[in-house]
């Protein structure tokens, strides 16, 4: 068994930033991408967003490549909202892309408080625009 302590801050956009994350489906569709992390041996330590895009801190292991587990969480995700919840208006779609940020040990508790009041961060303007603009210029 191997020890590994990799902590990553990721987010994504929905399709041109649409406002596609319904507030019906965002427990949905954050207990999914959970349950698919958990399948596939990460660690969702925080997760939250806005109607419009998503924050994860997650663990990755270092058999996984970022890249493959960011595929596999924003296609099985998308395929799930379209295909198991109420129809919208919106065929539901992830942006090409993501940002991601490595962290420390010491740096995990504040980026969980941070994903975690992602709306209150909104609602007051005191998010933090390095992690917010992936995805604004497409």
């Amino acid at each position: 068994m191997s020890l590994w302590q990799l902590y990553y801050h990721i987010v994504w956009a929905t399709k041109q930033r649409l406002p596609l994350i319904m507030p019906n489906q965002e427990s949905e569709l954050h207990n999914y991408i959970i349950g698919k992390s958990d399948e596939i041996s990460c660690i969702v330590h925080a997760i939250g967003g806005m109607e419009d895009h998503i924050h994860l801190v997650v663990s990755i292991p270092p058999t996984i490549a970022i890249s493959d587990f960011v595929k596999k969480i924003k296609g099985s995700s998308s395929y799930y909202l379209n295909h198991n919840t109420p129809v919208n208006s919106n065929k539901f779609s992830w942006q090409e892309g993501y940002g991601i940020f490595s962290l420390g040990s010491k740096q995990l508790e504040q980026a969980v408080t941070y994903v975690k009041n992602q709306k209150i961060h909104h609602l007051q303007g005191t998010t933090n625009p390095h992690l917010e603009k992936v995805g604004i210029n497409k």
